[in-house]
C-alpha cells in the first residue's frame, strides 16, 4: 500500500519513532547527556533510513559512497548503544558487551564490503 512514494507503514513507523523520541527527550530534559543521546541516536537513525533508502534507489554504480554511509552509521549507533549499557554493567559483562559491539561492526564490514 503506496501513500505519496512511502508505504504507509513506513510512515507509520517513523512517526512512532519520533513520537517516541520526543517522549524520551521530555522526559531527559533535566539529564543534558541523556537528552543529547536521545537526539543523537534519533539523527542517526533517520540518516540511517534515508541512505538505506537511497541505496534501494541507486544503481550498481552509485552505492559505494552509500555503503560506506551505512556502515559508519550502524557502527555509530553500535557504538553508543554499547556506550550507554557497558557502564551499567558488572567489568565482566561489559568486556563482553564491548566485545559483542565491535563483532558486530566487524560482521557488518564483512557483509557489506567484503562478502558476494
Amino acid at each position: 500500500m503506496e501513500f505519496g512514494g512511502h508505504g504507509v507503514v513506513s510512515k507509520l513507523g517513523f512517526a512512532a519513532l519520533t513520537c517516541n523520541s520526543a517522549l524520551a527527550m521530555y522526559r531527559s530534559r533535566r539529564e543534558p547527556a541523556s537528552a543529547a543521546f536521545v537526539a543523537g541516536a534519533y539523527a542517526a537513525v533517520v540518516l540511517l533510513l534515508h541512505s538505506l533508502r537511497r541505496f534501494e534507489r541507486a544503481g550498481r554504480a552509485g552505492r559505494g559512497r552509500i555503503k560506506v554511509a551505512v556502515w559508519l552509521l550502524t557502527a555509530l549507533l553500535t557504538a553508543m548503544f554499547a556506550a550507554r549499557v557497558a557502564p551499567l554493567m558488572p567489568p565482566p559483562v561489559a568486556a563482553v558487551v564491548w566485545l559483542m559491539s565491535a563483532a558486530t561492526v566487524a560482521g557488518g564490514f564483512w557483509a557489506i564490503f567484503l562478502s558476494r
